[in-house]
């Protein structure tokens, strides 16, 4: 077997338990941050099976794990929205917190999550029977020459000057949790693996402003809101552009 091979069977274990365990917390409701967990080890298994594209089984896997987030994304963008109204010290939320709880009940016991749970329980077996069979040649080669075409994307879409903000956040975020989902391959040093970051949450930052300014579109309790968030959004631009400016800088200097 591929040293590969056991890296991601080992890691797909690694995030079926959390998944699991993500699962029973939000059955019984036990803590506010059991969805952000449940998304974040979600997106780490995206973030593992993308650069496996093309081989057996990963397309249902890839999948199952898009549909959860299909499904959770509008409930984190609501948690995201409370707290940062609580913060600014606005006691009423947009969504009243009685509703978490069947929210959280509603992801523990929904398809998307049995199903994801179901595949993923098959996928180690079904990848070493794979190998066994002849149909994974070379993973090791597979998963860099994935790894490596996220990185050139990235690096051309922060050379156009027309760039897109919301497509260069998605390759930042491609190209970062790739990174961190294969750290053999060390395709990002320190200083990179900073600028990543911070890039990815300037972005986040000011696409938040964006959604919340949708919204506010919708929901009239939110107008009085606008004001700041245009004010916000312009600066939150700002703001990211330079970092991205910074992060194309150091991705022209890389030799791929």
């Amino acid at each position: 077997m591929s040293a590969m091979l056991d890296h991601v069977v080992g890691e797909l274990l690694s995030l079926q338990v959390r998944l699991l365990a993500c699962r029973e917390r939000l059955a019984a409701n036990t803590d506010s941050e059991a969805l952000h967990d449940l998304r974040t080890t979600t997106r780490r298994l995206r973030s593992l099976i993308r650069p496996l594209r093309g081989l057996p089984g990963i397309e249902q896997l890839e999948d199952a794990a898009r549909a959860m987030g299909r499904l959770t994304t509008p409930m984190r963008d609501r948690e995201v929205l409370d707290a940062h109204l609580l913060e600014r010290g606005h006691a009423l939320a947009v969504h009243p917190l009685g509703q978490q709880a069947r929210a959280f009940a509603s992801v523990a016991d929904s398809a998307e999550l049995t199903r994801l749970l179901a595949i993923l329980d098959a996928s180690p077996s079904f990848l070493r029977s794979a190998q066994r069979e002849g149909l994974l040649p070379k993973p090791g080669a597979h998963v860099e020459k994935r790894l490596r075409k996220q990185w050139r994307k990235l690096r051309e879409g922060l050379q156009d000057p027309a760039h897109d903000r919301h497509r260069l956040r998605l390759l930042i975020k491609r190209v970062r949790y790739g990174d961190e989902a294969f750290p053999q391959l060390d395709h990002a040093g320190k200083k990179l693996r900073t600028l990543l970051k911070r890039a990815q949450g300037d972005l986040g930052d000011w696409h938040d402003r964006l959604q919340w300014l949708l919204q506010a579109e919708q929901q009239p309790q939110l107008a009085a809101y606008t004001p700041q968030w245009q004010q916000e959004l312009q600066t939150l631009e700002a703001k990211a552009d330079k970092t991205l400016e910074r992060l194309g800088s150091a991705l022209a200097k890389r030799r791929h």
